[in-house]
């Protein structure tokens, strides 16, 4: 929803505030077919001089990504998108822009700040991408800058949302020459070091500390970034990282001359002083839906004994075959002990926790992302780093000590439109935070008491 103070504002301040992008119009789709053929005829130029003359290639055009008009729905090509931005989306299979980026992106692409609130699986990764890649491809550079003085800005809390958000970066600029350098924290730092000098920076994603060691060092340069992203602001403060993100915040332009996107689940009091303290003037917008909780998750609650819950979970997971599985539990000698007796049950498993790895930890998401482990366990911390499509089910082995982590937790399925089910066990150690859980999810979630399940 739009800041209600700004209609209070004069016109003058109502603007986007990066007036050296004043000229900024839509363009005619004959114009970017013109800049799109112009800019392969110069490329079949360069070839001819060195190589055997072929068959020119056909350019990429908006008219070979065919979505047609739905009422209640924004596509791709009415934002006034580049064409190599389009040809990317196209290429990702997308079509249509989710609520939160049909929200922002109208905004944000004239250079207006943004305070947004959405869950994970709401497409807000995509919406600051496209805003900040468009931005960068309609205004380059006007001079040559050392490779380590980083454009664009995204600051993750976890090491996993940091990769994933590169990920979809690196996928976004597929077909332009913007790189993305990513500096996070368990990695080789060594290899980030080489990257910084031998790499342009354009689009730099990071975890606080890594980039701040970075920073510190003046290895990496901040003081020309155009474009800062805030993801997951309630999760940087709940881990402790607000200070080293308000440090890294004073090394960029001042909010007067940087665009600044924070996105955040939740909005505790402390967040929302942030947020006004970093961003100037900014739009704002909810797409939380009133439900806490995605309505395509089917809850049910399963109160048991202590000892019924390894018998029921095994069950559990024979019964739905190789479904893609996420098990939450609370602390990371439980995360070994579980992962011992899945794997005696030769059920494919593996852990994701704290103590882990970082490299291992990488490996293993992609494997779950490509099918070869059907089962995580995982903690709170490294689970919320979990962003992958077609989780069918979640299982809270023990119900969360914070009720907001259970709807991170179950918020791993059910991503993207598609349907997911989560399963909580609630003993006599854990079920008082039942109602608690409720109040939060702002529904009852159906209970089953679980009798004659030992095999």
């Amino acid at each position: 929803m739009e800041n209600q103070t700004q209609e209070t504002q004069s016109t003058t301040t109502s603007k986007p505030k990066r007036t050296r992008r004043p000229s900024k119009r839509p363009r005619s789709h004959e114009e970017n077919t013109i800049e799109a053929s112009a800019s392969t005829e110069v490329e079949h130029t360069a070839a001819e001089t060195s190589a055997p003359k072929k068959s020119q290639a056909k350019a990429w055009s908006i008219d070979d990504f065919i979505v047609p008009e739905v009422e209640g729905k924004v596509r791709f090509h009415d934002l006034n998108l580049p064409d190599r931005v389009l040809k990317s989306i196209a290429e990702m299979g997308f079509e249509y822009c989710s609520e939160i980026q049909a929200e922002t992106l109208p905004m944000t692409l004239q250079g207006y700040d943004i305070i947004g609130q959405a869950q994970t699986g709401t497409g807000k990764t995509a919406a600051f991408l496209v805003a900040m890649i468009s931005d960068f491809l309609d205004y380059p550079l006007e001079e040559k800058r050392p490779n380590n003085f980083a454009r664009g800005l995204i600051i993750a809390p976890t090491r996993e949302l940091a990769l994933q958000i590169a990920d979809e970066a690196v996928k976004l600029t597929s077909n332009c020459h913007l790189n993305v350098v990513t500096l996070v924290g368990g990695l080789s730092y060594e290899k980030q070091k080489i990257a910084l000098e031998t790499e342009n920076v354009d689009i730099l994603v990071a975890t606080p500390g890594r980039l701040l060691d970075f920073a510190r060092s003046r290895k990496v340069q901040l003081g020309k970034v155009e474009c800062l992203v805030l993801d997951e602001a309630d999760r940087m403060l709940s881990m402790g990282f607000i200070p080293d993100v308000k440090s890294i915040i004073r090394m960029t332009p001042h909010k007067e001359l940087r665009q600044t996107m924070l996105f955040s689940a939740t909005f505790p009091k402390d967040i929302q002083a942030l947020a006004q303290q970093w961003t100037y003037i900014p739009k704002e917008v909810s797409v939380v839906p009133k439900e806490a909780t995605n309505q395509n998750i089917d809850q049910v609650i399963y109160t048991v004994e202590a000892d019924q819950k390894w018998p029921v979970l095994r069950q559990l997971i024979n019964e739905n075959g190789g479904q893609r599985t996420i098990i939450f539990v609370n602390r990371r000698d439980e995360t070994r002990d579980l992962y011992e007796r899945l794997r005696k049950a030769n059920i494919n498993c593996a852990i994701l926790s704290g103590e882990v790895a970082q490299d291992k930890r990488v490996k293993t998401l992609n494997n779950f992302k490509e099918g070869i482990i059907q089962v995580l366990v995982a903690t709170d911390v490294a689970g919320r780093g979990i962003h992958v499509d077609n989780v069918e089910l979640v299982v809270n082995y023990s119900l969360p000590d914070d009720p907001e982590d259970y709807v991170h937790r179950i918020g791993r399925t059910g991503r993207g439109g598609e349907v997911g089910k989560s399963v909580s066990f609630a003993s006599e150690d854990d079920s008082f935070m039942i109602p608690e859980i409720e109040r939060v999810v702002g529904e009852s979630i159906r209970c089953e008491y679980m009798v004659n399940t030992s095999q």
